[in-house]
Protein backbone atom coordinates (compact mmCIF):
# COMPACT_ATOMS: atom_id res chain seq x y z
CA UNK A 1 0.00 0.00 0.00
CA UNK A 2 2.99 2.53 1.00
CA UNK A 3 4.87 1.41 -1.95
CA UNK A 4 2.04 1.99 -4.25
CA UNK A 5 1.26 5.91 -2.74
CA UNK A 6 5.04 6.34 -2.98
CA UNK A 7 4.82 5.09 -7.07
CA UNK A 8 1.97 7.17 -7.46
CA UNK A 9 3.23 10.58 -5.92
CA UNK A 10 6.62 9.78 -7.90
CA UNK A 11 4.79 9.82 -11.16
CA UNK A 12 2.72 12.85 -10.72
CA UNK A 13 5.79 14.76 -9.45
CA UNK A 14 7.28 13.88 -12.69
CA UNK A 15 4.49 14.63 -14.88
CA UNK A 16 4.26 18.03 -12.97
CA UNK A 17 8.37 18.45 -13.62
CA UNK A 18 7.38 17.66 -17.35
CA UNK A 19 4.70 20.05 -17.24
CA UNK A 20 7.16 22.56 -15.95
CA UNK A 21 10.39 22.21 -18.66
CA UNK A 22 7.59 22.11 -21.67
CA UNK A 23 6.92 25.71 -20.52
CA UNK A 24 8.58 28.68 -21.74
CA UNK A 25 10.02 31.14 -18.95
CA UNK A 26 8.79 34.35 -19.43
CA UNK A 27 10.98 36.66 -21.52
CA UNK A 28 12.06 40.22 -19.46
CA UNK A 29 12.42 43.29 -21.58
CA UNK A 30 13.74 46.69 -20.83
CA UNK A 31 11.98 49.98 -22.07
CA UNK A 32 13.85 53.30 -21.68
CA UNK A 33 12.03 56.16 -21.90
CA UNK A 34 12.52 59.83 -21.90
CA UNK A 35 10.08 60.13 -19.08
CA UNK A 36 11.20 56.78 -17.45
CA UNK A 37 12.02 52.74 -17.88
CA UNK A 38 9.03 50.57 -17.81
CA UNK A 39 9.96 46.41 -17.15
CA UNK A 40 8.02 43.91 -19.28
CA UNK A 41 7.91 40.25 -19.06
CA UNK A 42 6.72 38.75 -22.59
CA UNK A 43 4.99 35.28 -22.83
CA UNK A 44 6.28 33.07 -25.83
CA UNK A 45 4.58 30.17 -24.61
CA UNK A 46 1.56 31.96 -25.08
CA UNK A 47 1.81 34.41 -27.69
CA UNK A 48 4.66 32.67 -29.89
CA UNK A 49 3.99 34.49 -33.07
CA UNK A 50 3.76 38.05 -31.38
CA UNK A 51 6.43 37.70 -28.72
CA UNK A 52 8.91 36.59 -31.57
CA UNK A 53 7.70 39.58 -33.69
CA UNK A 54 8.55 42.20 -30.83
CA UNK A 55 11.45 40.48 -29.82
CA UNK A 56 13.03 40.30 -33.71
CA UNK A 57 12.64 44.62 -33.49
CA UNK A 58 14.10 44.90 -30.16
CA UNK A 59 17.13 42.23 -30.56
CA UNK A 60 17.75 44.56 -34.09
CA UNK A 61 17.49 48.16 -32.22
CA UNK A 62 14.47 48.78 -34.71
CA UNK A 63 12.36 50.42 -31.57
CA UNK A 64 15.25 53.12 -30.99
CA UNK A 65 13.91 56.27 -31.29
CA UNK A 66 10.09 54.77 -31.62
CA UNK A 67 7.72 56.80 -29.82
CA UNK A 68 4.70 56.91 -27.45
CA UNK A 69 2.51 59.69 -29.25
CA UNK A 70 -1.40 58.47 -28.90
CA UNK A 71 -2.71 58.30 -25.19
CA UNK A 72 -6.74 57.27 -24.81
CA UNK A 73 -7.95 58.27 -21.13
CA UNK A 74 -11.34 59.58 -19.93
CA UNK A 75 -12.42 62.34 -21.46
CA UNK A 76 -10.64 61.55 -24.80
CA UNK A 77 -12.11 58.47 -25.82
CA UNK A 78 -15.72 58.99 -27.92
CA UNK A 79 -16.78 55.44 -27.42
CA UNK A 80 -19.44 54.82 -24.30
CA UNK A 81 -20.19 51.09 -25.14
CA UNK A 82 -16.54 50.01 -24.66
CA UNK A 83 -14.14 53.05 -22.81
CA UNK A 84 -10.55 52.27 -22.95
CA UNK A 85 -7.39 53.59 -21.21
CA UNK A 86 -3.96 53.16 -22.82
CA UNK A 87 -0.81 54.38 -24.18
CA UNK A 88 0.51 53.70 -28.04
CA UNK A 89 3.52 53.59 -29.54
CA UNK A 90 5.73 51.98 -32.27
CA UNK A 91 7.87 53.32 -35.39
CA UNK A 92 6.68 56.36 -37.39
CA UNK A 93 6.02 54.54 -40.45
CA UNK A 94 6.42 58.08 -42.69
CA UNK A 95 9.63 58.48 -41.10
CA UNK A 96 11.36 55.76 -40.66
CA UNK A 97 9.71 52.95 -43.37
CA UNK A 98 12.76 51.05 -43.76
CA UNK A 99 12.10 49.75 -39.94
CA UNK A 100 8.65 48.20 -40.57
CA UNK A 101 8.46 44.38 -40.57
CA UNK A 102 5.89 42.35 -41.97
CA UNK A 103 2.60 42.04 -40.67
CA UNK A 104 2.38 39.05 -38.44
CA UNK A 105 -0.45 36.62 -38.01
CA UNK A 106 -3.08 37.43 -35.51
CA UNK A 107 -3.07 35.55 -32.17
CA UNK A 108 -6.23 36.45 -30.21
CA UNK A 109 -7.13 36.18 -26.55
CA UNK A 110 -9.06 32.80 -27.27
CA UNK A 111 -5.98 31.67 -28.34
CA UNK A 112 -3.56 32.45 -25.73
CA UNK A 113 -5.71 32.64 -22.30
CA UNK A 114 -4.61 36.08 -21.78
CA UNK A 115 -6.53 39.34 -20.92
CA UNK A 116 -6.54 43.11 -21.27
CA UNK A 117 -6.00 43.54 -18.02
CA UNK A 118 -3.79 46.62 -16.08
CA UNK A 119 -0.39 46.59 -17.64
CA UNK A 120 -0.81 44.31 -20.35
CA UNK A 121 1.26 45.20 -23.36
CA UNK A 122 -0.61 44.55 -26.56
CA UNK A 123 -0.46 44.75 -30.39
CA UNK A 124 -2.43 47.56 -32.42
CA UNK A 125 -3.82 46.06 -35.77
CA UNK A 126 -6.19 47.46 -38.22
CA UNK A 127 -7.66 44.04 -39.73
CA UNK A 128 -6.48 40.75 -38.21
CA UNK A 129 -3.08 40.10 -39.21
CA UNK A 130 -2.09 43.42 -39.72
CA UNK A 131 0.14 44.17 -36.88
CA UNK A 132 3.73 45.08 -37.23
CA UNK A 133 5.37 47.33 -34.62
CA UNK A 134 2.60 49.32 -33.35
CA UNK A 135 1.97 48.34 -29.66
CA UNK A 136 -0.18 49.63 -26.54
CA UNK A 137 -0.02 49.29 -22.28
CA UNK A 138 -3.47 49.42 -21.05
CA UNK A 139 -4.23 51.52 -18.25
CA UNK A 140 -6.48 49.75 -15.59
CA UNK A 141 -8.86 46.71 -16.88
CA UNK A 142 -9.58 47.06 -20.56
CA UNK A 143 -11.19 43.66 -21.14
CA UNK A 144 -13.26 44.91 -24.19
CA UNK A 145 -9.84 44.36 -26.26
CA UNK A 146 -10.09 41.42 -25.95
CA UNK A 147 -11.73 38.34 -28.45
CA UNK A 148 -15.03 38.71 -28.01
CA UNK A 149 -15.13 42.13 -26.77
CA UNK A 150 -17.44 45.10 -27.73
CA UNK A 151 -14.15 47.74 -28.57
CA UNK A 152 -13.30 46.48 -32.24
CA UNK A 153 -16.52 45.65 -34.75
CA UNK A 154 -14.48 42.18 -35.74
CA UNK A 155 -14.86 40.52 -32.77
CA UNK A 156 -11.35 39.10 -33.15
CA UNK A 157 -9.76 41.71 -29.93
CA UNK A 158 -6.09 42.41 -30.01
CA UNK A 159 -3.16 40.42 -29.46
CA UNK A 160 -2.13 40.61 -25.88
CA UNK A 161 1.49 39.39 -25.35
CA UNK A 162 2.89 40.48 -22.12
CA UNK A 163 2.79 42.67 -18.85
CA UNK A 164 4.34 45.58 -16.92
CA UNK A 165 6.22 44.15 -14.25
CA UNK A 166 7.64 47.51 -12.98
CA UNK A 167 6.77 51.16 -14.55
CA UNK A 168 3.39 51.71 -14.24
CA UNK A 169 4.13 55.07 -12.99
CA UNK A 170 5.61 56.19 -15.71
CA UNK A 171 2.96 54.54 -18.31
CA UNK A 172 0.43 56.59 -16.21
CA UNK A 173 3.14 59.55 -16.23
CA UNK A 174 3.23 59.05 -20.34
CA UNK A 175 -0.99 58.72 -20.38
CA UNK A 176 -1.38 61.98 -18.15
CA UNK A 177 1.21 64.22 -20.81
CA UNK A 178 -1.09 67.33 -22.85
CA UNK A 179 -2.75 65.46 -25.50
CA UNK A 180 -4.17 68.31 -27.54
CA UNK A 181 -1.66 68.15 -30.96
CA UNK A 182 -3.10 68.04 -34.51
CA UNK A 183 -4.55 64.73 -35.29
CA UNK A 184 -4.50 62.94 -38.30
CA UNK A 185 -8.28 61.19 -39.36
CA UNK A 186 -7.23 57.90 -38.15
CA UNK A 187 -7.78 59.14 -34.38
CA UNK A 188 -10.02 61.29 -32.50
CA UNK A 189 -9.05 64.92 -31.31
CA UNK A 190 -7.20 65.23 -27.77
CA UNK A 191 -5.51 61.62 -28.58
CA UNK A 192 -2.24 63.67 -29.86
CA UNK A 193 0.35 63.93 -27.61
CA UNK A 194 1.68 67.28 -28.17
CA UNK A 195 5.33 66.39 -27.49
CA UNK A 196 5.52 62.32 -28.27
CA UNK A 197 7.19 60.18 -25.29
CA UNK A 198 10.68 59.33 -26.94
CA UNK A 199 11.59 55.49 -26.34
CA UNK A 200 15.28 55.06 -26.14
CA UNK A 201 15.58 52.04 -26.49
CA UNK A 202 13.88 48.17 -25.86
CA UNK A 203 16.48 45.44 -24.21
CA UNK A 204 16.38 41.98 -23.41
CA UNK A 205 16.86 42.21 -18.92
Amino acid sequence: MKLARRAMLGAALTLAMAGCALAAPATPVVMTTDLGVVELELYPDKAPVTVANFLRYVDEGRFDGATFYRVVRAGTDPNPKAPIQVIQGGIDSDAHRGQMLPPIAHETTAKTGLSHTDGVISMARDGPGSATSEFFITVGDNTSLDFGGARNPDGQGYAAFGRVTHGMDVVRKIQAQPSDAPTPVTFVKGQILERPVEILSIRRK
